[in-house]
């Protein structure tokens, strides 16, 4: 996966959410505890964590940075600040060699960490949709791409749906809703 997988994904959330920015961003995000504001936030605190990960290739920790979104940020500007850090992951990601290591528990390239935020990216902006009541699914080929690097042995079936399976979003018929789940970005 490519820094161009990361910026599709974040237009795609955009896309999505941007015609909802004036509703109550206050109420929970699908299943989720947090609101779909501080879910927002959440995405973009993950993609500017992934980018350092990337740049500084720590071999044994995170980076002890965070960030912090105003809490006065308007949902349109929460959008914004991910926007700008799926820009920074994509830009991060594009510039390291591929044989670059980073760690994320273990070592992990950067097409790992590509995939990692295309997949927070698409599965936050699904547990925001459901909290808004907006139908969406994230779109068929990034599925595919997180499944293919992240979830390796994924069942077979549309890859949104088994994509929000495998994270405990959805139901596959003849199997049972998963409530635990990881997925393998770290290389052996």
């Amino acid at each position: 996966m490519t820094g161009a997988d990361l910026l599709q994904a974040a237009d795609e959330t955009a896309r999505v959410l941007q015609p909802h920015v004036e509703r109550d961003w206050s109420v929970p995000a699908g299943t989720l505890t947090w609101s779909c504001w501080t879910t927002a936030a959440h995405i973009a605190h993950d993609l500017l964590a992934y980018a350092g990960q990337v740049s500084a290739s720590p071999k044994d920790s995170y980076l002890p940075y965070d960030l912090r979104v105003s809490p006065d940020a308007s949902p349109a500007q929460t959008l914004t600040v991910v926007r700008a850090c799926a820009g920074l992951l994509a830009t991060a990601v594009d510039a390291a060699p591929a044989t670059a290591r980073a760690w994320h528990f273990g070592p992990c390239d950067p097409a790992g960490f590509a995939a990692m935020g295309v997949a927070e990216t698409l599965l936050h902006t699904h547990d925001i949709t459901l909290g808004l009541g907006v139908p969406w699914q994230p779109p068929q080929q990034l599925s595919e791409l997180v499944l293919r690097r992240l979830f390796p042995d994924a069942p077979d079936g549309a890859a949104p749906d088994v994509l929000l399976w495998t994270t405990g979003r959805g139901d596959l018929p003849g199997r049972a809703r998963r409530d635990s789940w990881i997925w393998r970005a770290a290389l052996d």
